[in-house]
């Protein structure tokens, strides 16, 4: 089969196309034909060499996938042959990645493909869905008649947990650096928009809360972004992190009394723990986009997975908006 190879880590020059042996179905999973995938800031850093989670090289990246089943394996329920099922599958350690003709996948990270949505919509959701709900739903319990506050509304992660968070039935407000950005998360459903490079934390804090604070605050982004959401929840309010690999002051977790929760999506896969909740994840949010709730926001260029240098280039460049699709042509 036809898989995109990266020899070692560096550059995005450094993929190619090469022939390699179809995986051999096994007891637990599926064989799925790959149509479609998406790019992740984990898959060019992972490319970079930057963190220690990826594949072993020479090696096939990328997690993300909407594909058509194969083959089922022994013990596999739910499935069967012609499905068409998405997922987050591979690209890290132990498990190869999805950039080729045919990707072996354990059933439980699996979900049946939302029927209104493309295989590259759906390839675009997975990481992204699985991250928001175990940030949003898992540990921020967010619930109907809240503020929540979702810090980069138009990122990959940003513009579908604040979907995740309206169809909770919270009211969303957002952050973003332009209003480009802004007018994506408020076609989305978030309530209000929040130019944070015009308007202070005090500021929007005040104007939005009364000066009380949100109920729950997402941060997506890390470094300065992290101690913002500290300054803005509420007092026993809870803030939930996906970046937190930096250095804070805590005052503000303290005197007002925060629950901070930090959520690393990838554990169950490369620790092999609690996968069958990604599948039931997506089991959920394929409902929610059935009923019209959840839609990925791709960029207008789907690149072939033999361009997928190029897709990275493109999201390293940060000036794109949702997801990048790729497409197995």
């Amino acid at each position: 089969m036809k898989a995109i190879i990266l020899p070692e880590h560096g550059g995005p020059e450094l993929f190619r196309v090469e022939e390699v042996p179809k995986p051999e179905t096994k007891a637990g999973h599926v064989l799925v034909r790959v149509v479609a995938s998406s790019v992740n800031p984990v898959d060019f850093k992972i490319r970079q060499g930057l963190i220690p989670i990826g594949p072993e090289l020479p090696g096939i990246l990328h997690g993300d996938m909407a594909g058509v089943v194969e083959e089922v394996g022994e013990g596999v329920e739910g499935f069967s042959t012609s499905d068409e099922v998405y997922g987050c599958v591979g690209g890290f350690k132990g498990l190869p990645g999805v950039l080729a003709d045919y990707a072996l996948a354990d059933a439980r990270l699996l979900a049946k493909k939302p029927s209104n949505l493309s295989m590259q919509e759906a390839a675009a959701l997975p990481l992204v869905t699985i991250t928001s709900w175990n940030a949003l739903m898992d540990r921020g319990k967010v619930r109907e008649g809240q503020k929540v506050l979702v810090h980069a509304a138009a990122g990959g992660v940003g513009h579908v947990g604040l979907q995740l968070a309206k169809a909770a039935g919270a009211e969303v407000h957002v952050t973003a650096s332009s209003d480009e950005k802004l007018a994506l998360g408020k076609s989305l459903g978030a309530d209000t928009g929040i130019n944070y490079k015009k308007t202070s934390v005090e500021e929007y804090v005040s104007k939005h809360t009364g000066g009380e604070g949100y109920d729950v605050v997402f941060d997506t982004v890390g470094t300065t972004r992290l101690d913002d959401s500290f300054a803005a929840a509420k007092i026993g309010g809870t803030v939930v992190s996906i970046a937190a690999r930096s250095t804070h002051d805590l005052t503000n977790v303290h005197v007002r009394g925060l629950t901070l929760h930090v959520v690393f999506m990838l554990l169950p896969l490369v620790q092999n723990i609690g996968r069958e909740h990604h599948g039931a994840i997506l089991q959920k949010a394929a409902q929610l986009a059935e009923a019209g709730k959840l839609r990925p926001h791709l960029h207008s260029e789907v690149f072939p997975f033999e361009k997928v240098g190029e897709a990275h280039v493109l999201l390293e460049s940060g000036k794109t908006m949702g997801k990048i699709a790729l497409s197995n042509s």
